[in-house]
């Protein structure tokens, strides 16, 4: 395993990643800056060069390894600060929780935290990590080309996104790549229970993931912390993420990093979130959805996230949805359904069918007002649903 070496100040360098097999070559570069030696800030080899943020060299944390992007779509764009420390307790952590080290398999772009994490998990636990032909985005076919490639023996890994687990799952030979994985790690999105239910039928062992680049990744696993991260909510339900993989703050944006980040008398490191959730009778943490993506409809608070859940388990034919607020003169926002339906479906779904189907399931105030149909939903990053993208389609009519 990879053990600290010097510190990293100063001498960060954007990193151009490649999609798919060619991002293997850039394991060496990553070896370096996982010691603490070559700070990198990844993006996306098919985009420009990103600037690097004007910030105070001396300001830098110790053994600095990566400068990651964040995928979220609202306000300032920012890129957390990551230490060699943070991500190895993140990569042990998570070998920790899933049975030990093993091979893993990059199915996503590794300029985002997860994919990223693929290869530094791999490079921490002394493994070769696989990698998929992405030459034309995921086909599900090169998925299981490529999960043949495994060494024998070898735990499997893999970390995918809800919309690669339904297109495997779709596809003749998919699930029976999938069922060779002891875990595949689904984040980027909120996993659908039906999709769950749907990969255990298959005898899949599906991993749903919650995290984001401020916490090197995913640090609660199907609603349990990992090993020593701390969960915590606020009187309003925010979620408060601490522990050794949290990241230093955010470069370049000092007022912001101290307004987010902080560190208790125990010398735990804290992030605050900008989502909110609950806990469970067995402990459990539910992320119930952003602060901003709450719809207030009459005075009243929706999380869309409940109502999407509701809908996919419960209303037949829909494949995907994506529930936010748009403006509305009575309501002030409506709730809004933009939904995606299953294969070979024979029939639209309206509000009023929305409505009819969810009536004592979800508050009244949940019930959606409009609904509209679409091919593919919107995304952006990893996966996650635009939700900027879906509200203005409702905004616009």
């Amino acid at each position: 395993m990879i053990e600290q070496g010097v510190k990293g100040r100063g001498g960060l360098q954007p990193l151009a990643v490649p999609t798919g097999v060619p991002a293997l070559a850039l394991l060496p570069l990553l070896e370096q800056s996982l010691r603490g030696d070559r700070p990198v800030m990844p993006h996306a080899a098919s985009g420009p060069v990103p600037p690097v943020p004007v910030h105070d060299p001396a300001s830098l944390p110790d053994a600095l390894a990566v400068v990651v992007g964040t995928s979220g779509s609202t306000g300032t764009p920012k890129r957390a600060m990551l230490t060699a420390p943070a991500l190895r307790a993140s990569a042990r952590a998570t070998h920790d929780t899933l049975g030990g080290p093993g091979q893993w398999l990059l199915a996503i772009p590794a300029h985002h935290i997860a994919g990223l994490q693929v290869l530094l998990r791999s490079l921490d636990a002394g493994t070769s990590p696989l990698a998929m032909d992405l030459t034309d985005g995921f086909r599900p076919q090169s998925f299981v080309t490529a999960a043949e490639g495994f060494t024998p023996g070898a735990r499997r890994y893999t970390s995918l996104v809800p919309t690669q687990v339904v297109r495997l799952l779709d596809h003749p030979g998919g699930a029976d790549a999938l069922r060779t994985f002891d875990a595949v790690l689904v984040g980027g999105a909120a996993m659908p229970p039906r999709l769950r239910a749907r990969a255990e039928r298959a005898r899949v062992h599906l991993v749903a993931t919650y995290g984001m680049s401020e916490t090197a990744g995913g640090c609660v696993y199907d609603g349990v912390a990992l090993p020593r991260t701390e969960v915590e909510l606020d009187e309003e339900g925010r979620i408060l993420l601490g522990g050794p993989t949290i990241a230093h703050g955010y470069l370049g944006l000092p007022d912001l990093t101290r307004a987010t980040f902080g560190t208790d008398e125990d010398g735990i490191r804290w992030f605050r979130t900008d989502d909110v959730g609950h806990v469970d009778d067995r402990g459990r943490l539910h992320v119930d959805g952003r602060l901003d993506d709450l719809i207030n409809t009459g005075g009243l608070k929706v999380a869309p996230r409940l109502v999407e859940e509701a809908i996919l388990e419960h209303v037949p034919g829909i494949r995907d949805v994506v529930v936010v607020g748009a403006p509305d003169r009575e309501w002030g926002e409506a709730v809004c359904a933009l939904f995606v339906l299953e294969p070979g479906a024979l029939h639209d779904v309206t509000a009023d069918d929305l409505r009819a189907y969810l009536r004592d399931l979800v508050p009244d105030h949940a019930l959606p007002r409009r609904a509209r149909r679409v091919t593919d939903l919107p995304t952006r990053g990893p996966g996650k649903p635009d939700r900027r993208a879906v509200a203005a389609l409702f905004t616009m009519g």
